[in-house]
Parts: C-alpha cells; structure tokens; sequence
C-alpha cells in the first residue's frame, strides 16, 4: 500500500503538546467480560494502540488484563499506547473525582492515562449506583454540582503524573464552548457520536480553530439497521475503491480530520477495520453530500447511555 494512502498509524496532536492520539481507535464497550479481554488482546495483536474505556462500561478490569498480557509478552510497550477512560456521571461531585480516577487506574491496572473525559454532561445522584432511579423508573440527577465544578476537579488531575489530557463526551456545542472559555485547562478532546448522517459540522469546526481533537464514536451506526453501512452512496464506493462499507466510512471520518471508535468483536473485524486507506477526492464528496440526519444514542439529552441496557 502507497505509505501517503495508509491512514492506519495517523495521530493527532493534542492541545498543549500533551502527546498524540492515534486516529483510529478500538472502542471497548462489549457487554460480555470475556468477549472484552478477548476483542482486546486481538485489536493489540492487529495493530491497534488507542484504546477507549469506562468505568460505565463495567469491563475495564478485562480491558487491563488484555493490555498487561500484551505488554508482559513483549508485543507492546506501555508508551506504544494510548489508553482512554471516562468518569461517569454518578461521580460528578468534585470530591468524587479523583477517587473515581484512581479506581480506573487500578481496574486497568496502569501507572498513567493518556485521556480522562467526563462520560457526559449530566451529573447523577452522588454515590455507588451508575443508574440510579427514583419509584417511577426515573434518572436522579444533581441539581448541586454544575459541569464547570467537575471540570476544575478534573483540571487538577493533569497537574501530576497520573492524566496527561483531558476532555468531554456527549456534549453539545454550547457545553463544550462553555468549559472552553473558562477552563483554566482547555479540553484536549472532545468524543461525540459522528457519521454521515450525523457529521456534526458545527463542532468539527469549532475544533479545527481551537485545536481540539474530535473523536467520533458510533462511525458505522453501533449496528442500527437500515443505517449507514447499507446506505447507497457508501455501497457504491465500497465497490468502486475495493473496500467494504465499513472501511469507507472510517477513512471518511480519518480523512476529514476526526480520530474514530470501532468495535470489532473477532479477529476478521478487527483486520478489516484496521486497514483503511485513503479515499479518492470524488468520493469524500459524495459523503459529505449525504443528506439522510438520524442520530442513533440520544444521550447527550438525558445523560443516559444508549447503547447500554437499563439496569445493566
């Protein structure tokens, strides 16, 4: 393959020459503990090295044990990776982040994190339960803590040795130009649900003036069906450039500036969503021309996860 063409080992640099991200990321929210280990240790072993964790995710123990296997067996250096985690919204509190930080770095079983985000926007009722809900079914949230005091908590991670960056997740462009402008530590990433039929432009552009790198999750629309990867014009340029749907709509999000989530779940995935190359100029066009809009996790309007089931 044309080294210029291969978009495989592209990284992003983060604001304040906090390191690089690489673009194409291996996201590890599976359900089953030993499906995550498993798809974990196969992205290492295809060439992944970002990976993208959650306390919510419930897995990061078995994300950490595929990464010290990996690392002990010599196939990887802790410095070769780019490891990502996220504080959930029960842990808002500012006394309760760095407990929660702390924890993260345990069940993964590292001496450092490359990226700390706040999971969303939405702060939860203070304590053990993720999910916590009132007689009715309905989210607790709160009222007491606001996204800006988590936020200088999470400021105060970054002046150790333990978090290099930090960033947000599931916000929208007004909460991320809120913290922006007064943080005292500018968001290094922000991650958000992004593809054809969501490009979110309006943040991408933000991004490319203030440095800050976006990454895109739910790039081939989390399986939802009829949705991207069935869509004509991603079809017919699958089939134009030899390469599948999928291979196509992670080279469009690389290409146009974006680091990018995938979830391959066995080692046929896992190859095939790692070898993205670039696509023609005709065929970014064609892309960028989709007007079909459907966003596929609603959680930045409530906090609650999607793609994760209630309860779980």
């Amino acid at each position: 393959m044309n080294q210029s063409n291969d978009l495989r080992h592209r990284e992003l640099p983060l604001l304040g020459g906090t390191g690089a991200m690489p673009a194409l990321g291996f996201g590890t929210l599976i359900p089953d503990a030993n499906d995550t280990r498993n798809a974990t240790g196969t992205a290492l072993k295809v060439g992944f090295r970002h990976f993208d964790c959650a306390e919510r995710y419930r897995n990061e123990e078995q994300v950490g044990e595929a990464i010290r296997e990996a690392i002990q067996a010599g196939s990887v250096t802790r410095e070769d990776l780019f490891v990502t985690t996220k504080l959930w919204n029960n842990n808002h509190r500012p006394e309760r982040v760095r407990p929660a930080f702390e924890a993260s770095l345990a069940r993964l079983q590292l001496a450092y994190l490359d990226l700390y985000l706040i999971h969303t926007p939405y702060a939860f009722h203070p304590g053990g339960n993720q999910d916590p809900r009132d007689e009715n079914g309905n989210v607790i949230y709160d009222a007491g803590v606001s996204l800006m005091d988590t936020w200088r908590a999470m400021e105060t991670l970054v002046e150790g040795d333990r978090c290099k960056a930090i960033g947000l997740s599931d916000v929208s462009l007004d909460q991320l130009r809120e913290v922006f402008q007064s943080a005292r530590i500018k968001p290094a990433v922000v991650q958000i649900e992004s593809h054809p039929y969501l490009p979110q432009t309006d943040i991408l552009e933000f991004c490319y003036r203030n440095a800050v790198v976006m990454l895109a999750f739910a790039p081939l629309g989390h399986g939802i069906k009829p949705g991207v990867l069935e869509d004509p014009t991603i079809v017919a340029i699958a089939r134009r450039v030899r390469k599948t749907p999928a291979q196509v709509l992670l080279a469009w999000a690389v290409q146009r500036g974006t680091a990018v989530l995938t979830t391959p779940k066995t080692p046929g995935r896992a190859r095939e969503n790692f070898d993205i190359s670039a696509l023609p100029p005709d065929a970014m066009q064609e892309i960028d021309a989709i007007q079909t809009r459907q966003r596929f996790n609603l959680v930045t309007g409530t906090g609650i996860p999607g793609f994760i089931a209630k309860g779980s």
